[in-house]
């Protein structure tokens, strides 16, 4: 049975990016929590599903292709995965990508496909969730984001200003769909050890897949709207936030 209040742990889920590492965590730790069944959407759904089934092997999966970037695709996706799934508890947004490099190396082009991949794609597909939940009158969305959105830096400022127009998306979205009984809860987690960031050096307080699950898996069962992880980033980037510009980049190494 599908939870019915808006809250909770759910029953039933939409995965957007089903590829995603912390995707396949989220999913294996909600699958431990009570998650009987999911949608994955994913653009390469075979590798997907194989990932989901040995995180979660006690919940039933339907993989299907799917590109954020076509935007016609969102609607009935959202059809398709409420016929399947008899109603959504969860929209799980997890679509993105990184690039070692998102600041001055990036040519137009490439700055291009970040930006609709990491923002326009994602917040589209998020409204067509936003209108199935809205009419059922229930569900959640759990968008990751990312504290590189909080403030800007030189060395992946693109990658930052993608992220940091998703949340506020996400924010924005979660208001006004609250009326309705729909929650959105907007995770931000630092430097997350995974094949997203294979190759680089990991920052200061980085966590892993299995740490972000965690705490959203525990936000769900909540009401909060808004995370980090680790949890001290939050009162951290509160400050960060207010540092005066130049101040900042010698914090953040871009003097």
């Amino acid at each position: 049975m599908s939870d019915t209040s808006g809250h909770g742990m759910p029953r039933t889920a939409l995965v957007l990016g089903a590829g995603s590492d912390i995707a396949a965590a989220i999913i294996g730790e909600l699958g431990r929590r009570g998650l009987e069944q999911a949608v994955l959407a994913a653009r390469a759904p075979a590798p997907a599903f194989e990932a989901m089934r040995s995180a979660a092997p006690d919940v039933r999966f339907t993989a299907i292709d799917w590109d954020t970037l076509d935007t016609g695709s969102h609607a009935p996706l959202m059809d398709m995965a409420a016929d399947t799934l008899g109603g959504i508890d969860l929209v799980l947004c997890a679509v993105g990508m990184l690039g070692h490099h998102a600041g001055l190396s990036m040519p137009p082009a490439e700055v291009d496909v970040m930006v609709r991949t990491n923002f326009a794609g994602p917040a589209a597909a998020l409204a067509a969730a936003a209108e199935r939940l809205r009419l059922q009158r229930h569900g959640t969305i759990a968008v990751l984001s990312s504290v590189a959105g909080l403030r800007a830096r030189r060395s992946n400022y693109v990658y930052g200003s993608s992220k940091a127009g998703l949340d506020v998306f996400a924010q924005g979205l979660g208001d006004a769909l609250r009326p309705h009984g729909v929650r959105v809860l907007v995770v931000r987690p630092g430097f997350v050890t995974s094949k997203m960031t294979d190759g680089l050096d990991p920052a200061p307080l980085h966590t892993d897949p299995a740490t972000v699950a965690t705490r959203v898996a525990d936000a769900l069962g909540g009401r909060r709207e808004v995370v980090s992880v680790p949890p001290v980033l939050s009162p951290m980037f509160g400050v960060l936030r207010s540092v005066p510009r130049g101040v900042w980049r010698r914090i953040a190494g871009d003097r």
